[in-house]
């Protein structure tokens, strides 16, 4: 009788503990999807730029004939737009992981936190904050 008592009063804070996990989860894969929308936005944005500088250079008064006759190719922007993109795809996947790794020791009572995704994010800022900074300031 003790163990089935003893369940029972288990069973609600292990409840507990697994929706705590699973809203962590779900954190994770807004932020996940946060940096891909990121990403695709920085991506098409910097085609529409080129675009629109482009057709501006065409149809200004006294335009000449010498302007290139291609769009000028996207340049980092571009390529930082796929990065955040794939960062963010890894992201979700990795949180899974971590979520899946959590749920069954949570069950076997054996959890213990681990900040690498944590580190692995917090690195990622960093690098797309330096990255953006000498970007910007490049362009001055």
């Amino acid at each position: 009788m003790d163990a089935q008592e003893e369940k029972k009063t288990d069973k609600p804070r292990n409840r507990r503990v697994h929706l705590a996990n699973e809203r962590t989860f779900l954190a994770w894969i807004r932020t996940s999807i946060a940096l891909m929308a990121f990403g695709f936005v920085v991506e098409k944005f910097a085609l529409f730029l080129k675009e629109a500088e482009y057709f501006l250079l065409r149809t200004a008064p006294g335009a000449s004939s010498s302007l290139p006759k291609k769009i000028p190719g996207p340049g980092y922007s571009s390529v930082f737009g796929i990065v955040l993109v794939a960062m963010g795809a890894a992201i979700g996947f990795l949180s899974f992981i971590r979520y899946k790794k959590i749920e069954k020791e949570i069950d076997e009572d054996t959890f213990l936190p681990s900040p690498i995704l944590t580190l692995m994010t917090a690195l990622a800022l960093l690098a797309i904050g330096m990255f953006l900074l000498v970007y910007l300031i490049h362009s001055l």
